[in-house]
């Protein structure tokens, strides 16, 4: 019976009859003739909460219930989460669902209502946005079962707990598996480079089809076959391609609730998949006061497993990078010439001229791709309506802050070195466009 009190809730209709009853007995005080009916209605009120206990606690019957959650999140997506709850009462109950969610989301308000019909399941879904690698933790599921008379809730709690780490974004690796090898780029955001000539990698003679390039044509092989055949090339392969991680604190900037280290991170994943689906070695490393967690480029099939394990382990930090150190490690473990993408984020010349050397001299003996970040929250600032001179000022400086990132991008140009200016929430996008686009060209 404790076990029945302890799992027993009132609901508001309880309070709203009980208030009402309060009123009657109290207007039965004056008018004396009205007592005996408002004292019969109240022991029908008393009845009615009895069946009510009866039906919940007493009869067979109750909610089952479980969460169906991925093995592992998706940093910075939304991933799916269902709760299926099966209502084994022999009457249409009333459902109040809450799921205690990991507390990262900071989501007190996480409920649902509705009603199931006898022996019905229902199956409820949300979805949840991490912005933190890591381990979440969910606790149980709640299940509040009311009666057509409602006046009671019955508490049922699934011991559904569980802890899921959550990964950088292997949704974004899968959406853009493909998209790198498709004829309709410009639907994803992918842009379609012209190849200039191509590299020198041979790889077979064919017959000629519409849409192959008349340079091609092998005349020897053309008066063999009496027919036309073309020679066909492909991108070099085996290529190193590196993604290059700066953990200090100009990564730690938040758009959109996810670091720039975590827009990163995503993009790195997605890169190094497409690099290996390319044909290419994909590897990867950070760097911060020294450079650590290190992948050597490779296509091997366990290497993206590999790279995915240690993006998930890499830790932030809040020192100013040293690129010093970074120079002196590609010059000592990189002897094949590899392009490097390197992500990292400048906001003033001043900032940039400190490490320009250093990319200077990297860039000398490798294709370095240096990738940093517009300041979204700024223009859209700047866009506003200034409403005083405090205002102005403010935009002002915001304008020329902006500006400097264009200058920023020319100053690294005029030394040879590819830049990549782009938005955070494009940077997966922009950063496969600048891959395909170097291998189009045979830059690397």
């Amino acid at each position: 019976m404790k076990q029945f009190f302890k799992n027993t809730y009132l609901n508001p209709r309880f309070f709203i009859a009980l208030g009402l009853f309060t009123l009657a007995f109290m207007v039965a005080f004056v008018y004396g003739n009205l007592l005996s009916s408002i004292q019969l209605l109240f022991y029908l009120f008393v009845l009615a909460l009895l069946v009510d206990f009866i039906l919940l606690f007493l009869s067979k019957g109750k909610f089952e219930g479980n969460r169906i959650v991925p093995d592992k999140l998706s940093n910075g997506d939304e991933n799916p989460i269902s709760i299926k709850i099966t209502n084994g009462y022999l009457f249409k109950a009333t459902l109040k669902l809450i799921d205690e969610i990991p507390f990262q989301f900071q989501k007190r308000d996480f409920e649902y209502q509705s009603k199931l019909e006898k022996g019905e399941t229902k199956t409820y879904e949300y979805t949840l946005r991490p912005t933190e690698r890591g381990t979440y933790s969910f606790g149980a599921i709640n299940a509040f079962a009311s009666s057509p008379l409602g006046l009671l809730s019955r508490k049922f709690q699934f011991d559904n707990v569980a802890e899921v780490p959550v990964y950088p974004s292997f949704l974004q690796l899968r959406k853009y598996d493909l998209m790198a090898f498709s004829n309709r780029l410009f639907e994803y955001g992918l842009k379609k480079i012209r190849r200039i000539g191509h590299t020198m990698e041979f790889e077979q003679i064919k017959e000629y089809v519409r849409g192959d390039d008349i340079r091609n044509i092998n005349w020897k092989a053309t008066a063999k076959h009496n027919q036309l055949m073309v020679n066909q090339y492909q991108d070099e392969k085996s290529q190193p391609i590196y993604s290059v991680i700066d953990k200090g604190r100009v990564m730690q900037m938040p758009f959109n609730h996810l670091s720039l280290l975590d827009y990163a991170i995503n993009a790195t994943l997605v890169i190094s998949n497409i690099a290996i689906k390319k044909q290419d070695k994909a590897g990867m490393f950070s760097f911060n006061t020294k450079v650590e967690n290190r992948v050597v480029a490779d296509r091997r099939s366990a290497q993206m497993n590999l790279i995915l394990e240690t993006l998930y382990n890499l830790d932030t930090e809040f020192l100013e990078s040293d690129f010093s150190r970074l120079y002196i490690d590609v010059k000592r473990n990189l002897n094949q010439r590899s392009l490097l993408l390197l992500y990292t984020n400048f906001e003033t010349m001043d900032a940039l001229h400190r490490q320009l050397p250093y990319l200077q001299a990297i860039a000398k003996h490798h294709l370095l791709v240096v990738i940093f970040f517009e300041n979204t929250e700024l223009e859209e600032f700047i866009t506003k309506k200034a409403k005083n001179v405090h205002q102005i000022f403010e935009q002002t400086i915001a304008e020329k802050f902006i500006y400097e990132k264009k200058l920023i991008v020319n100053e690294l140009r005029k030394h040879g070195i590819q830049t990549l200016l782009t938005k955070p929430e494009e940077l997966t996008v922009n950063t496969i466009n600048k891959y395909l686009e170097i291998k189009a060209r045979g830059l690397l």
